[in-house]
């Protein structure tokens, strides 16, 4: 049976692999993003000239109580993807309330008007493993029930939304599932994040920062296991529970980036053709890329250590990543190698500008 999805923040990193997928392997869905396209939104990574019976963009806020409630009554959605925040903690940590009118706000507009909707059966949110705090080098990893302890204006906006969802639930019997996922990578990144940061600065011929000592700890899913465990979570998932979703894949900063480094020389030893496009990479000058890695001071209260438990999900879903991070982080190098025109627009300012008048007032 055909479903009607609403996604917010389908224009953006995770958003837009969910949609790419979900169209790919659901061909009868409708599904509707709604997205403010802010710096991290591009609409070009959407079907935006796809049959109108199966897509629909809409350009517009979470927080836009009114939008939000027309959406819901014009298209009588069976499923929400909630997608849309603000994600980058350095952000948070100098303006933070962003976080708070998109990541609390509009999580609470999304709830009310699914609590009024009389055809939803999943009210799926997406959230982080940053909750849940810090870990030290021998604490197990982070469980469902491990308590919530965030530690940056992101990671606590996020526990707030978290809180929300699950008290509509409760209060309500909204029928909603909730998502802590490890830390994602993968294409159509915002090169902001620390994997495809490193890979334009490096391929650009500019130094590749490393916070502090680069003994920080993330444990890393590619963004496209991270989509199918969701699907996972809305075909199979219990109504009320949480599953927390990782790669099981934890490493130093600097240990990646390292690993990075190798994956990004490898790739300019087999195709001589990239000397030339990136002729300021040092791969191109006969230089390894770890000669660009940098250590710059530390961030405040940067978390130590991030490890998801993700044998909830393994048991009940059948979730497993594909990819290993060698193999996912090579696929990664590649295809920011080969989207040079994509990631160098979504940075540039005049191009920010277009879609500001293509797209004009949000709706």
């Amino acid at each position: 049976m055909a479903r009607r999805l609403l996604v917010t923040g389908g224009a953006g990193f995770i958003g837009t692999n969910f949609v790419r997928y979900w169209r790919s392997s659901h061909p009868d869905d409708r599904i509707v993003v709604l997205d403010a396209l802010t710096y991290a939104g591009n609409p070009e990574n959407l079907p935006l000239d796809d049959d109108p019976d199966r897509f629909r963009f809409v350009h517009g806020d979470v927080t836009d109580a009114a939008l939000v409630g027309s959406l819901f009554e014009a298209e009588a959605f069976d499923r929400v993807v909630h997608f849309a925040a603000e994600s980058h903690v350095d952000r948070s940590l100098s303006g933070s309330a962003a976080f708070i009118r998109t990541n609390v706000l509009g999580t609470h507009v999304l709830l009310e008007a699914a609590r009024r909707a009389t055809s939803l059966d999943r009210f799926h949110h997406v959230s982080t493993d940053e909750v849940y705090g810090s870990l030290g080098p021998d604490d197990p990893p982070f469980h469902e029930g491990t308590p919530y302890a965030p530690n940056s204006p992101y990671a606590a906006s996020k526990a707030a939304s978290d809180h929300l969802v699950r008290a509509y639930h409760h209060t309500y019997g909204l029928p909603t599932t909730i998502s802590n996922c490890s830390n994602n990578y993968g294409p159509y990144q915002y090169p902001e994040k620390l994997i495809p940061l490193a890979i334009v600065r490096a391929i650009s011929g500019e130094s590749i920062p490393i916070y502090g000592d680069g003994r920080n700890v993330r444990d890393w899913l590619h963004v496209e296991d991270h989509v199918r465990g969701i699907e996972r979570i809305l075909e199979r998932g219990r109504v009320g529970e949480v599953y927390n979703l990782g790669g099981s894949a934890e490493r130093a900063n600097l240990d990646l980036v390292e690993m990075l480094c190798r994956a990004i020389d490898a790739r300019f030893a087999a195709d001589p053709a990239l000397a030339a496009r990136f002729p300021s990479a040092p791969a191109a000058r006969g230089a390894t890329t770890g000669s660009a890695i940098a250590f710059v001071t530390d961030r405040p209260g940067h978390d130590r250590r991030y490890a998801i438990d993700a044998r909830k999900a393994r048991a009940e879903l059948g979730f497993a990543p594909t990819h290993t991070l060698e193999s996912g982080i090579a696929e990664t190098v590649a295809w920011y190698l080969g989207h040079e025109a994509w990631w160098r627009r979504v940075q540039d300012a005049e191009y920010r500008a277009w879609i500001d008048r293509h797209y004009g007032e949000k709706r």
